[in-house]
């Protein structure tokens, strides 16, 4: 069984929290607190989902808190960042986790768990500013619980009422007509009227998110016995601690040191306050440079309130003189020091510059050379892959030329043979046609006995070749007639 029920701070806004609702294992519980600490300050418990759960958790509320927001966005820097989603927003409250100073958290609560989804989606893992590091990270509230609030001074009967009213812009505070933000001191707003203000002080009570920070130990970082070099600035812890205020008194020559719980100066050269100088000769104690017997209207004689009243401002006054002169003089020798002591290290940077310039020359000449050294490497490797490759391309060529004249000699043999055939072809040819011509001519002729018996002779090729041709002249010759 759950009920709910609405808590409120200083200013009367509420946020609607439950009690004896049922916890799921996967949470986890931070410990806040809100309020103006000078006045005021409630507490309580988030009760928040595992950052584990990979998925939406069941059983939800439209109740969101962003963790770890630091202290230098301000309330009108996540007004922007909200965006879209402001509209939606019902109510903001700022508070801060315990233990941390420089964050803050913010609690969120929506008209609708769509909103509260779309929300969470849409902005947890994503950075505040893309000039930033820090990431917004948001979990699902579970329950919220005041603990209790601790008074610190009497409040007025203004700031324990219910203030129906913006202070900016003095509307109603209604959380259906907008969202309302209350801010970590308590006061409460509408989102559209603090996005307006540009620091993060509340334009109330001008308390601001952003407290100091406590001065610590430049080396050790402890807050305790601290002295502050009058000269450059240095933090360093006394004597009675690690001693750091007096080891650069060592390294530096500055010898006058303020500590910072007191406001008195320490000269580590005579070993002793310089607030000595005005010292009270009677009693010792500190007094005002300019100070008069406070007896002088009852003519006590347990002082010198009775001498001469000139006599004692020329005194005064040389005292004073010779203080000045005094405090001149150490100041010129702590300035001549320190020029001296700038200048060496004038020097220290300027050798450390030039060993530094002459180290990266080198460095770079070196690389280049190992660059120029792989090249060369390499052009070498190229040029004899290359070598290699025209020697077997010279021998391929003295080869190939072998055999093409083997090629060639092969080819003139056989043209020579085939002229040879073909010459001896022509004269079997010719001589057969000589033959066939003869034996038609014999046939033509007139029987006789003279060449009855008589046998053919083979014509020289000269002879039978010229009557070849006239033979041919004779043809020709009876055609054109």
């Amino acid at each position: 069984m759950s009920s709910t029920s609405t808590s409120g701070g200083t200013n009367g806004t509420t946020i609607t929290t439950s009690e004896d609702v049922f916890q799921p294992p996967l949470t986890q519980a931070f410990h806040f607190s809100s309020g103006n600490p000078r006045i005021e300050e409630i507490q309580g418990v988030m009760h928040l989902y595992s950052n584990t759960v990979s998925t939406l958790p069941v059983g939800r509320k439209p109740l969101v808190c962003v963790l770890d927001v630091p202290n230098h966005m301000t309330y009108a820097d996540f007004c922007q960042f909200s965006g879209s989603f402001l509209q939606h927003i019902l109510e903001m409250r700022i508070v801060r986790n315990d233990g941390v100073e420089d964050r803050y958290s913010i609690l969120i609560r929506f008209g609708d768990q769509e909103f509260a989804d779309n929300f969470y989606q849409h902005f947890n893992g994503k950075r505040f500013s893309s000039l930033e590091v820090e990431i917004c990270c948001i979990l699902f509230t579970v329950d919220v619980q005041y603990t209790g609030s601790i008074e610190r001074a009497q409040t007025s009967p203004a700031s324990s009422t219910e203030q129906p009213t913006c202070p900016v812009c003095l509307e109603r505070l209604d959380q259906d007509m907008g969202g309302i933000l209350t801010t970590i001191c308590n006061h409460s707003f509408h989102c559209s009227c603090i996005s307006k203000w540009t620091d993060s002080s509340c334009p109330v009570c001008r308390y601001c998110q952003q407290q100091p920070e406590n001065s610590t130990c430049f080396v050790c970082k402890t807050s305790e016995n601290l002295w502050i070099c009058v000269i450059c600035g240095f933090v360093g812890c006394g004597r009675y601690k690690e001693g750091h205020a007096i080891r650069h008194w060592t390294e530096t020559q500055h010898c006058y040191s303020l500590e910072l719980e007191t406001q008195r100066v320490w000269n580590y050269v005579e070993d002793n306050y310089v607030h000595r100088l005005i010292q009270s000769k009677t009693d010792g104690k500190l007094v005002e440079l300019n100070s008069h017997c406070v007896h002088t209207s009852k003519n006590c004689g347990s002082c010198d309130c009775n001498a001469d009243f000139g006599i004692s401002e020329t005194l005064l006054n040389s005292k004073v003189e010779a203080i000045v002169k005094e405090y001149n003089d150490l100041l010129r020798s702590q300035l001549e020091s320190q020029k001296v002591y700038f200048e060496s290290l004038l020097l220290e940077v300027k050798d450390e510059t030039e060993n530094e310039i002459s180290k990266a020359v080198q460095k770079s000449v070196s690389l280049k050379l190992q660059k120029m050294q792989a090249q060369l490497q390499k052009c070498v490797e190229e040029k004899k892959f290359l070598d290699d490759i025209n020697e077997n391309l010279m021998k391929n060529q003295e080869m190939w030329k072998a055999k093409i004249l083997a090629i060639e000699e092969r080819e003139r043999k056989a043209l020579q043979m085939k002229d040879e055939k073909i010459k001896n072809m022509e004269e079997q040819i010719r001589d057969l046609m000589a033959h066939i011509e003869t034996e038609k001519i014999i046939e033509q002729l007139p029987a006789s006995s003279e060449i009855k018996d008589g046998t053919v002779l083979p014509i020289p090729m000269q002879s039978s070749s010229k009557n070849n041709s006239k033979r041919a002249t004779n043809t020709n010759n009876k055609r054109r007639g």
